[in-house]
Protein backbone atom coordinates (compact mmCIF):
# COMPACT_ATOMS: atom_id res chain seq x y z
CA UNK A 1 0.00 0.00 0.00
CA UNK A 2 2.65 2.20 0.97
CA UNK A 3 4.82 1.40 -2.57
CA UNK A 4 1.39 2.25 -4.56
CA UNK A 5 1.39 5.73 -2.86
CA UNK A 6 4.99 6.74 -3.34
CA UNK A 7 4.90 5.91 -6.56
CA UNK A 8 1.66 8.10 -7.38
CA UNK A 9 3.13 10.89 -5.56
CA UNK A 10 6.29 10.44 -7.82
CA UNK A 11 3.95 10.51 -10.79
CA UNK A 12 2.07 13.55 -9.57
CA UNK A 13 5.62 15.51 -9.22
CA UNK A 14 6.61 14.35 -12.41
CA UNK A 15 4.02 15.90 -14.08
CA UNK A 16 4.22 19.07 -12.32
CA UNK A 17 8.02 19.92 -13.35
CA UNK A 18 6.62 18.79 -17.05
CA UNK A 19 3.62 21.26 -16.84
CA UNK A 20 5.85 23.86 -15.31
CA UNK A 21 8.74 22.97 -17.76
CA UNK A 22 6.16 23.65 -20.55
CA UNK A 23 4.88 26.50 -19.34
CA UNK A 24 8.48 28.62 -19.27
CA UNK A 25 9.34 26.95 -22.49
CA UNK A 26 6.04 28.42 -24.12
CA UNK A 27 6.42 31.85 -22.21
CA UNK A 28 10.03 31.87 -23.80
CA UNK A 29 9.31 30.62 -26.95
CA UNK A 30 6.30 32.37 -29.03
CA UNK A 31 5.42 29.26 -30.13
CA UNK A 32 1.37 30.22 -31.25
CA UNK A 33 3.05 33.39 -32.56
CA UNK A 34 5.47 31.07 -34.79
CA UNK A 35 2.16 28.98 -35.96
CA UNK A 36 0.21 32.48 -36.90
CA UNK A 37 3.27 33.22 -38.97
CA UNK A 38 3.32 30.06 -40.68
CA UNK A 39 -0.32 30.30 -41.03
CA UNK A 40 -0.14 33.75 -42.97
CA UNK A 41 2.40 32.67 -44.86
CA UNK A 42 5.60 33.99 -43.25
CA UNK A 43 8.57 31.83 -42.62
CA UNK A 44 10.54 31.96 -39.53
CA UNK A 45 12.05 29.99 -37.79
CA UNK A 46 11.22 29.31 -34.12
CA UNK A 47 15.50 30.13 -33.67
CA UNK A 48 14.44 33.72 -34.94
CA UNK A 49 11.80 34.73 -32.22
CA UNK A 50 13.70 32.84 -29.66
CA UNK A 51 16.70 35.21 -30.83
CA UNK A 52 14.48 38.13 -30.32
CA UNK A 53 13.57 37.38 -26.65
CA UNK A 54 17.47 37.16 -26.40
CA UNK A 55 17.70 40.80 -27.92
CA UNK A 56 14.76 42.47 -25.58
CA UNK A 57 12.36 42.68 -28.72
CA UNK A 58 8.91 42.03 -28.11
CA UNK A 59 8.56 39.35 -30.76
CA UNK A 60 4.62 40.49 -31.66
CA UNK A 61 5.69 43.93 -31.72
CA UNK A 62 8.09 42.71 -35.03
CA UNK A 63 6.36 39.87 -36.53
CA UNK A 64 2.52 41.21 -36.40
CA UNK A 65 3.82 44.02 -38.98
CA UNK A 66 5.19 41.78 -40.99
CA UNK A 67 2.38 39.46 -41.27
CA UNK A 68 0.31 42.49 -42.51
CA UNK A 69 3.40 43.72 -44.80
CA UNK A 70 2.86 39.91 -46.41
CA UNK A 71 -0.64 40.29 -47.03
CA UNK A 72 -0.28 43.55 -48.62
CA UNK A 73 2.12 42.71 -50.58
CA UNK A 74 5.10 44.26 -49.51
CA UNK A 75 8.48 42.55 -49.69
CA UNK A 76 10.02 42.96 -45.81
CA UNK A 77 12.29 40.79 -43.69
CA UNK A 78 12.30 40.40 -39.80
CA UNK A 79 15.97 42.07 -39.75
CA UNK A 80 14.49 45.60 -41.06
CA UNK A 81 11.30 45.81 -38.53
CA UNK A 82 13.66 44.17 -35.72
CA UNK A 83 16.59 47.45 -36.09
CA UNK A 84 13.87 50.01 -36.67
CA UNK A 85 12.13 48.42 -33.22
CA UNK A 86 15.72 48.46 -31.28
CA UNK A 87 16.22 52.12 -32.72
CA UNK A 88 12.79 53.49 -30.82
CA UNK A 89 10.61 53.71 -33.73
CA UNK A 90 7.35 52.45 -34.47
CA UNK A 91 7.39 49.28 -36.17
CA UNK A 92 3.72 49.42 -36.50
CA UNK A 93 2.98 52.78 -37.80
CA UNK A 94 5.70 52.43 -40.44
CA UNK A 95 4.62 49.38 -41.81
CA UNK A 96 1.01 51.20 -42.02
CA UNK A 97 2.49 54.07 -43.71
CA UNK A 98 3.97 51.80 -46.14
CA UNK A 99 1.06 49.88 -46.78
CA UNK A 100 -1.34 53.60 -47.56
CA UNK A 101 1.83 54.60 -49.95
CA UNK A 102 1.52 51.27 -51.48
CA UNK A 103 -2.05 51.24 -52.39
CA UNK A 104 -1.96 55.03 -53.29
CA UNK A 105 0.69 54.14 -55.72
CA UNK A 106 3.17 56.39 -54.34
CA UNK A 107 7.26 55.95 -54.21
CA UNK A 108 7.90 55.60 -50.44
CA UNK A 109 11.11 52.99 -49.57
CA UNK A 110 11.17 51.55 -45.97
CA UNK A 111 14.63 53.09 -45.73
CA UNK A 112 12.81 56.90 -46.01
CA UNK A 113 9.69 56.01 -44.45
CA UNK A 114 11.83 54.82 -41.15
CA UNK A 115 14.17 57.60 -41.07
CA UNK A 116 10.76 59.96 -41.03
CA UNK A 117 9.39 58.10 -37.99
CA UNK A 118 12.51 58.27 -36.23
CA UNK A 119 12.72 62.19 -36.74
CA UNK A 120 9.68 62.28 -34.66
CA UNK A 121 6.90 62.87 -37.46
CA UNK A 122 3.90 60.80 -37.66
CA UNK A 123 4.55 58.99 -41.14
CA UNK A 124 1.00 57.90 -41.25
CA UNK A 125 -0.72 60.71 -40.80
CA UNK A 126 1.93 62.36 -43.87
CA UNK A 127 1.09 59.80 -46.11
CA UNK A 128 -2.65 60.08 -45.79
CA UNK A 129 -2.11 63.66 -45.65
CA UNK A 130 0.27 63.51 -49.39
CA UNK A 131 -3.52 61.66 -50.81
CA UNK A 132 -6.16 63.66 -48.80
CA UNK A 133 -5.03 67.15 -48.66
CA UNK A 134 -5.56 69.53 -45.30
CA UNK A 135 -6.92 72.45 -44.30
CA UNK A 136 -5.31 74.97 -42.03
CA UNK A 137 -7.39 77.63 -40.57
CA UNK A 138 -5.49 80.85 -39.04
CA UNK A 139 -6.62 82.77 -36.24
CA UNK A 140 -7.62 86.61 -37.78
CA UNK A 141 -4.25 88.92 -38.31
CA UNK A 142 -4.61 92.34 -38.54
CA UNK A 143 -3.14 94.82 -40.35
CA UNK A 144 -3.61 98.74 -41.27
CA UNK A 145 -3.96 100.22 -44.54
CA UNK A 146 -2.44 103.41 -45.56
CA UNK A 147 -5.55 105.52 -44.58
CA UNK A 148 -4.93 104.61 -41.05
CA UNK A 149 -7.71 101.72 -40.52
CA UNK A 150 -7.21 98.19 -39.18
CA UNK A 151 -8.17 95.38 -41.52
CA UNK A 152 -8.72 91.62 -39.84
CA UNK A 153 -8.18 88.93 -42.26
CA UNK A 154 -8.71 84.97 -41.61
CA UNK A 155 -7.65 82.81 -43.97
CA UNK A 156 -7.55 78.74 -44.77
CA UNK A 157 -4.80 77.06 -45.53
CA UNK A 158 -5.07 74.16 -47.97
CA UNK A 159 -1.66 71.79 -47.32
CA UNK A 160 -0.26 68.71 -49.22
CA UNK A 161 2.56 66.66 -47.09
CA UNK A 162 5.92 66.75 -49.05
CA UNK A 163 7.59 63.17 -48.36
CA UNK A 164 10.63 64.55 -49.16
CA UNK A 165 10.55 67.35 -46.86
CA UNK A 166 9.51 65.59 -43.96
CA UNK A 167 13.19 64.99 -42.44
CA UNK A 168 14.31 68.96 -41.15
CA UNK A 169 11.67 70.62 -42.54
CA UNK A 170 8.99 73.44 -40.75
CA UNK A 171 5.59 72.62 -39.41
CA UNK A 172 2.41 73.94 -39.35
CA UNK A 173 3.81 76.98 -36.65
CA UNK A 174 5.79 77.91 -39.57
CA UNK A 175 3.33 78.13 -42.26
CA UNK A 176 0.65 79.82 -39.96
CA UNK A 177 3.41 82.65 -39.40
CA UNK A 178 4.27 83.00 -42.99
CA UNK A 179 0.88 83.51 -44.03
CA UNK A 180 0.18 85.58 -41.30
CA UNK A 181 3.54 87.97 -42.06
CA UNK A 182 1.82 88.12 -45.73
CA UNK A 183 -1.85 88.89 -44.69
CA UNK A 184 -0.32 92.20 -42.89
CA UNK A 185 2.41 93.24 -45.41
CA UNK A 186 -0.70 92.98 -48.17
CA UNK A 187 -3.20 95.08 -45.47
CA UNK A 188 -0.44 97.55 -45.32
CA UNK A 189 0.52 98.11 -48.77
CA UNK A 190 -3.20 98.59 -49.71
CA UNK A 191 -3.73 102.78 -49.92
CA UNK A 192 -7.39 102.57 -48.28
CA UNK A 193 -9.28 99.89 -46.39
CA UNK A 194 -11.86 99.74 -48.79
CA UNK A 195 -9.82 98.06 -51.71
CA UNK A 196 -9.09 95.17 -49.18
CA UNK A 197 -12.90 94.72 -48.63
CA UNK A 198 -13.56 95.06 -52.35
CA UNK A 199 -10.77 92.57 -53.58
CA UNK A 200 -9.54 90.05 -50.44
CA UNK A 201 -8.70 87.54 -52.81
CA UNK A 202 -5.61 89.83 -54.13
CA UNK A 203 -4.38 88.73 -50.42
CA UNK A 204 -4.34 85.40 -51.31
CA UNK A 205 -2.44 86.33 -54.61
CA UNK A 206 0.08 88.19 -53.30
CA UNK A 207 1.03 85.47 -50.51
CA UNK A 208 0.95 82.91 -53.16
CA UNK A 209 3.60 84.58 -55.32
CA UNK A 210 5.93 84.79 -51.73
CA UNK A 211 7.02 80.90 -52.13
CA UNK A 212 5.84 80.11 -48.68
CA UNK A 213 6.18 76.66 -48.53
CA UNK A 214 9.88 77.28 -49.15
CA UNK A 215 11.57 74.99 -46.63
CA UNK A 216 8.57 73.41 -44.80
CA UNK A 217 7.47 70.12 -45.17
CA UNK A 218 4.32 70.81 -46.65
CA UNK A 219 3.15 72.06 -50.23
CA UNK A 220 0.89 75.22 -50.05
CA UNK A 221 -1.92 74.46 -52.70
CA UNK A 222 -4.54 77.30 -52.09
CA UNK A 223 -4.49 80.25 -49.68
CA UNK A 224 -8.67 81.37 -49.73
CA UNK A 225 -10.03 84.52 -46.98
CA UNK A 226 -12.20 83.21 -45.25
CA UNK A 227 -13.09 86.53 -43.57
CA UNK A 228 -12.57 89.88 -43.44
CA UNK A 229 -13.47 92.51 -40.78
CA UNK A 230 -12.76 96.16 -40.29
CA UNK A 231 -11.33 96.86 -36.70
CA UNK A 232 -10.00 100.48 -35.17
CA UNK A 233 -9.36 103.06 -36.69
CA UNK A 234 -5.79 103.03 -35.96
CA UNK A 235 -4.25 106.40 -37.67
CA UNK A 236 -6.90 108.94 -35.92
CA UNK A 237 -6.15 106.73 -32.33
CA UNK A 238 -2.42 107.12 -33.22
CA UNK A 239 -2.83 111.24 -34.05
CA UNK A 240 -4.71 111.34 -30.58
CA UNK A 241 -2.51 109.93 -28.42
CA UNK A 242 0.43 112.32 -30.50
CA UNK A 243 -1.71 115.58 -29.34
CA UNK A 244 -2.21 114.13 -26.17
CA UNK A 245 1.66 113.47 -25.38
CA UNK A 246 2.71 117.06 -27.43
CA UNK A 247 -0.43 118.47 -24.77
CA UNK A 248 1.58 116.69 -22.44
CA UNK A 249 4.68 117.78 -22.93
CA UNK A 250 3.86 121.76 -23.38
CA UNK A 251 2.66 121.45 -20.10
CA UNK A 252 5.35 120.03 -18.73
CA UNK A 253 7.41 122.83 -20.62
CA UNK A 254 4.80 125.38 -19.17
CA UNK A 255 5.27 124.40 -15.55
CA UNK A 256 9.37 123.90 -15.75
CA UNK A 257 9.20 128.15 -17.10
CA UNK A 258 6.83 128.74 -14.18
CA UNK A 259 9.09 126.95 -11.73
CA UNK A 260 11.86 128.77 -13.44
CA UNK A 261 10.50 132.08 -12.86
CA UNK A 262 9.46 131.74 -9.01
CA UNK A 263 12.86 130.67 -8.46
CA UNK A 264 13.79 133.89 -9.93
CA UNK A 265 11.44 135.65 -8.06
CA UNK A 266 12.57 134.12 -4.94
CA UNK A 267 16.07 135.15 -5.54
CA UNK A 268 15.30 138.68 -6.87
CA UNK A 269 13.48 138.68 -3.10
CA UNK A 270 16.68 137.59 -1.55
CA UNK A 271 19.10 139.83 -3.05
CA UNK A 272 16.70 143.12 -2.12
CA UNK A 273 16.68 141.35 1.48
CA UNK A 274 19.95 141.81 1.52
CA UNK A 275 20.23 144.85 0.43
CA UNK A 276 18.13 146.24 2.99
CA UNK A 277 20.29 144.67 5.53
CA UNK A 278 23.56 146.06 3.77
CA UNK A 279 21.42 149.94 3.77
CA UNK A 280 20.18 149.36 7.55
CA UNK A 281 23.71 148.63 8.71
CA UNK A 282 25.18 151.56 6.75
CA UNK A 283 22.63 153.73 8.22
CA UNK A 284 23.36 152.08 11.86
CA UNK A 285 27.37 152.90 11.15
CA UNK A 286 26.16 156.72 10.06
CA UNK A 287 25.71 158.53 13.64
CA UNK A 288 29.14 156.59 14.22
CA UNK A 289 30.90 158.27 11.53
CA UNK A 290 29.59 161.76 12.68
CA UNK A 291 30.50 161.14 16.18
CA UNK A 292 34.16 160.74 15.13
CA UNK A 293 34.20 163.42 12.72
CA UNK A 294 33.21 165.60 15.56
CA UNK A 295 35.73 164.27 17.64
CA UNK A 296 38.24 164.20 15.38
CA UNK A 297 36.85 167.88 14.62
CA UNK A 298 36.59 167.43 11.01
CA UNK A 299 33.70 168.52 11.02
CA UNK A 300 31.53 171.32 13.19
CA UNK A 301 28.67 171.95 15.21
CA UNK A 302 27.40 173.85 12.74
CA UNK A 303 27.98 171.59 10.11
CA UNK A 304 26.11 168.92 12.01
CA UNK A 305 23.09 170.87 12.68
CA UNK A 306 22.52 171.88 8.79
CA UNK A 307 22.72 168.30 8.10
CA UNK A 308 19.60 167.83 10.49
CA UNK A 309 17.94 170.30 8.68
CA UNK A 310 18.57 168.97 5.35
CA UNK A 311 17.70 165.70 6.65
CA UNK A 312 14.55 167.07 8.38
CA UNK A 313 13.42 168.62 5.10
CA UNK A 314 13.72 165.83 3.53
CA UNK A 315 11.49 163.88 5.13
CA UNK A 316 8.68 166.45 5.32
CA UNK A 317 9.32 166.01 1.28
CA UNK A 318 8.85 162.50 1.43
CA UNK A 319 5.68 162.94 3.95
CA UNK A 320 3.90 165.30 2.04
CA UNK A 321 4.57 163.41 -1.12
CA UNK A 322 2.79 160.31 0.35
CA UNK A 323 -0.10 162.24 1.18
CA UNK A 324 -0.73 163.64 -2.20
CA UNK A 325 -0.25 160.13 -3.71
CA UNK A 326 -3.14 158.77 -0.94
CA UNK A 327 -5.02 161.78 -2.24
CA UNK A 328 -4.72 161.20 -5.65
CA UNK A 329 -5.62 157.05 -5.18
CA UNK A 330 -9.11 158.29 -3.72
CA UNK A 331 -12.23 158.69 -5.72
CA UNK A 332 -13.36 161.56 -5.96
CA UNK A 333 -17.37 161.39 -4.12
CA UNK A 334 -18.74 163.71 -6.48
CA UNK A 335 -18.11 161.89 -9.55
Amino acid sequence: MDQVSGSSIGVFLIAAIIIIVLAIFLTFVPVMLWISALAAGVRVSIFTLVGMRLRRVTPRKVIAPLIKAEKAGLKLNTNLLESHYLAGGNVDRVVDALVAAHRANMELSFERCAAIDLAGRNVLEAVQMSVNPKVIETPFTAGVAIDGIEVKAKARITVRANIDRLVGGAGEETVIARVGEGIVSTIGSSETHSKVLENPDMISQTVLKKGLDAGTAFEILSIDIADVDIGKNIGAHLQTEQAEADKNIAQAKAEERRAMAVAQEQEMKARVEEMRAKVVEAEAEVPQAIAQALKDGNIGVMDYMNYNNIKADTDMRDAVGHINQNDEDEPDPES
